[in-house]
């Protein structure tokens, strides 16, 4: 067996927007994998990187455990790390040199390195396990422990000579159920609650009772989970939920699946086995419009405890949704979110804008469908397109030099498009000020919650910015 110090490569403080918003998650995926190693028999300690200032955290790490193998293996729950930011990408090419430095097996896990495996690779590591990883990284570090080849380890890259190899990849984990749970004890939380408590006057933890999605949206990649979707029993997430609520005590929830509840009668079974559990904690989720239409499914979540719901809208005009492949209509997104406000349940619209061929007349659609919903949330987004998307494949030969943002208020457009990237730094500024202000105009005067004024403020916005551009 071996000492293994498993950390991670995302820095709140190293991303200026998210550090602000002062909403931080404990890394759930690197929690598991540690979880995994562990139950092996393997010597295992958590370096959590995630409220750290900078990647040299790592070196009194290593000076004190002395590792044999350092993992670094991101969350790939959370969708922050698969925005692939390069000052993410940085700080891990730096904890690997200084991992080799210390005589260290290095192995790394995540969105990015699955998809430029060759970065990682030169800079020193000696594996990078792709895509899913607790079975190859275990198989892997058994090998590095008992000093037996591992080359042959499947769903791995490594360098041979100036080449770079990756082995067969691994049959997915379809019993979920057979993993152990996160090994929540081997980080200190205290740290998290208190920026909670101080930015939000609450305490979220997060847990993933799902992996994929099924869904075909064309610009989306699913570089770890890939696209399908497998389901933890009911059971066993309540088993976690129990032990988080007896350890931590948390206010809330973030169930951070791709999709919540897809499985037919898991929803329901979840309702029945919390309510077993005597357990009633309020939680957040992403989903689907059309999923949340389907029979008995929106009044089970919310006895269940649901309290806000993300929905990807991403458009209100229908030709883009379809451009998309989104498969679901501007309808179905008004049908759901008339229908959760009904229940009392908080709706977020995330936002897309500049995909190809959008026209202005589009994105006129889009701030009217937000003014006419009126969500409670909105994120906006321009454009990303990620590697292994069909999205990437169709403007790949319009690519800029720039491949990846620095940070996730970066917003840069790496593709051609009908306007310069001035246009939708402003379009994203301009949609916020204008959704907080119709915000505060519906808690003043509800009858005064419509559409108005669309055509005058986005036709000087287009004018302003074009002008600046």
């Amino acid at each position: 067996m071996s000492r293994v110090l498993v950390t991670h490569g995302y820095f709140y403080r190293l991303d200026p927007k998210q550090w602000r918003d002062g909403r931080p998650y404990p890394p759930l995926g690197t929690l598991l994998a540690a979880a995994v190693l562990r139950e092996a028999g393997h010597e295992v300690r958590v370096l959590d990187t995630g409220l750290s200032p900078s990647p040299e955290v790592l070196v009194p790490a290593l000076q004190a455990f002395r590792p044999e193998v350092v993992v670094i293996y991101d969350d790939g729950f959370n969708y922050l790390t698969k925005m692939c930011l390069t000052v993410m990408r940085d700080a891990v090419l730096h904890m690997v040199v200084l991992a080799k430095q210390a005589g260290c097996h290095v192995a790394v896990n995540s969105s990015d390195a699955s998809d430029h495996a060759g970065i990682y690779l030169e800079q020193g590591a000696d594996a990078v396990v792709l895509g899913e990883g607790e079975t190859s990284l275990l198989e892997l570090v058994g090998h590095w422990a008992e000093g037996t080849a591992w080359k042959q380890v499947p769903g791995i890259a490594f360098r041979e000579g100036e080449e770079v190899r990756a082995t067969p990849k691994r049959p997915v984990l379809r019993d979920l159920d057979a993993l152990p749970l996160p090994a929540w004890d081997l980080i200190d939380v205290d740290p998290y609650r208190e920026i909670w408590m101080r930015s939000n006057g609450r305490f979220s933890l997060n847990v993933a009772t799902t992996r994929g999605c099924p869904f075909k949206c064309n610009w989306c990649a699913k570089p770890i989970y890939g696209n399908r979707y497998n389901s933890r029993s009911p059971e066993h997430v309540v088993r976690e939920i129990q032990l988080l609520h007896e350890r931590f005590r948390p206010d809330h929830l973030w169930m951070c699946d791709d999709i919540f509840g897809l499985k037919p009668g898991w929803v329901e079974a979840f309702r029945d086995g919390m309510a077993r559990a005597s357990l009633k904690i309020p939680y957040k989720v992403q989903s689907r419009a059309d999923l949340l239409l389907e029979p008995g499914t929106l009044d089970a979540l919310v006895a269940s405890g649901l309290e806000e719901v993300w929905i990807g809208a991403e458009s209100g005009s229908q030709k883009v949704l379809d451009a998309m492949d989104k498969g679901i209509t501007v309808e179905q997104i008004a049908t759901a979110r008339r229908l959760l406000g009904e229940k009392g349940v908080r709706v977020g619209f995330f936002l897309q804008f500049g995909y190809p061929d959008e026209t202005e007349a589009d994105v006129r659609s889009t701030i009217r469908m937000v003014d006419t919903l009126a969500p409670d949330d909105i994120g906006i987004s321009v454009s990303y397109p990620l590697p292994g998307t069909p999205f990437h494949e169709r403007v790949k030969t319009d690519l800029k030099e720039k491949a990846n943002w620095s940070d996730s208020d970066d917003l840069a457009l790496m593709f051609r498009q009908a306007h310069r990237p001035a246009y939708y730094k402003q379009l994203h500024r301009y949609m916020h000020r204008r959704f907080r202000r119709q915000s505060a105009m519906r808690h003043q005067d509800p009858a005064r919650a419509c559409y108005h004024g669309i055509g005058e403020g986005y036709h000087a916005l287009r004018l302003r910015t074009i002008d600046r551009a």
